[in-house]
This record gives C-alpha cells, structure tokens and sequence, in this order.
C-alpha cells in the first residue's frame, strides 16, 4: 500500500535526496513542509510518515528560531499518533528530546566519512535488521544526543558515542549521520557549512579536509552503500505495518 511521506526541512540545502528517490521507487508520494520559509506543519491525518531532516542550528534556539518549539510539540504528538517517524541529524536530536532525553555539545566535531559500527542492543532493532556490523557513512554534525529511555541504542562511532536509536518498536528512529546523502545533498552542505571546518585539525581528528570529503563524489560506490542502508531502514520501518 503506498504510504504518505512528509518531510520538515529546516533549512534549504538539507532535503530529503536518497530519501525522495527510496520513495519514487516504492511508489510512496513524498510532500514537506520548509520551516525556513515559514511554512505552517501539516495536519497530523494528512501523512503515513514523518521525515526530520538536518539543519545548522541547535535544538535549543527557539529564540533565533521560533518555530523550533512549534516542532518539538508536532513531533511529540506525531508520535503519539503512532506515526512513523525517521529523524536525521538535527531531525534526530529533536526526536531525542521531544523523547525525554537530551542534546549537548560533542567532544569531537564529526564531519565527513567515518566508520559506524552497530551497538549490541542493535541485533534486538527491527528498523536495523540486515545492516551490517560496520558501515561508513557520511557525518555533519557538533551536538550529540542522548538516547532515550525505553529506546535501544543502535550505532556508535569512535568520534560520537551516539550515533542512531530506535523507538516505539522500530517506528521511530533516530540518525545522528547522512544516510541519505547523495552527490547532490553533499556538495551544498559542504558548500553553505564549509566554515564549520576549521584548520586546527589537530584537534578535531573527526573533521576531514573539505578536498577529502568531496573525492568521495568521484566514488559512486560509497554513496551507493549509503543508499543501500538508507533503502534497508526505510524498507525495514515500511514492513512494520
């Protein structure tokens, strides 16, 4: 049956990408809503699925971003509904909070292309059936969320110890890196976020150089991973019915 997706974008160059093209190929219909440009949330009867997408700001900056509150409270209630509900980056720390837990400042910046590797309580996830045990996936991100109580903590990295949960028994999961970066999505964050890398690389071994992190756009084989994985949750949490 074909489901109703929904994307919030919380800024222009963080879209939807492999998200849209896992849609298109299910025969799924994908709408959103661009919190940046003022748009008004959707009626909670009018999608199947949430999609929180990434963003530059923090979970916190209701001040500079007043619609932040106004989405914390629509994800809580989406939830609630029982909707099925994937949060990327920023998208996932809202999740973390509106779920009881927290979002603060990471020891390490993490950007770029970094191993993930499954935690244990990952082999009880039903969204992350079939993911292998390591993965390399694509990073953007300073804040760090904290998992949930009652969620199963799924993924971590040496660089961010939290790296992806699963709540409400798969329906609701949260990504701390891009999965659903493609060629596109990758060139305009590293294009409107390249200040976020600094040169004292010393100090941050998680943040690659901006020449290093773009090369991957001449290996078609890194991104078809992502989208691999990207495509195995989204079938993973489409199943769970």
């Amino acid at each position: 049956m074909p489901l109703r997706l929904h994307g919030i974008r919380h800024e222009s160059f963080e879209r939807e990408a492999e998200i849209a093209a896992w849609a298109a190929a299910r025969g799924h219909s994908l709408s959103h809503t661009d919190l940046w440009k003022g748009e008004a949330l959707p009626d909670l009867a009018s999608f199947d699925w949430l999609m929180a997408m990434g963003g530059p700001m923090g979970v916190y900056d209701d001040d500079t971003y007043p619609w932040l509150a106004g989405e914390k409270r629509f994800l809580r209630a989406a939830v609630d509904a029982g909707k099925r509900i994937l949060g990327v980056c920023l998208g996932a720390q809202l999740l973390s909070v509106v779920l009881g837990g927290s979002v603060t400042k990471n020891r390490f910046g993490e950007i770029g292309w970094h191993r993930v590797e499954a935690t244990p309580q990952a082999a009880q996830s039903l969204a992350f059936a079939g993911l292998p045990q390591e993965y390399e996936a694509f990073h953007w991100h300073g804040d760090t969320f904290s998992i949930p109580e009652g969620a199963l903590w799924t993924a971590q990295s040496a660089g961010c110890a939290h790296q992806a949960f699963e709540a409400c028994k798969g329906r609701v999961v949260g990504l701390q890196f891009h999965l659903e970066t493609n060629a596109e999505s990758m060139a305009e964050i590293a294009e409107h976020c390249a200040d976020e890398i600094r040169p004292d690389a010393a100090s941050q071994p998680y943040i690659q150089p901006l020449a290093q992190m773009l090369s991957s756009l001449e290996r078609a084989e890194r991104l078809a991973t992502l989208r691999a994985l990207l495509f195995r949750i989204l079938d993973n949490m489409a199943a769970l019915g």
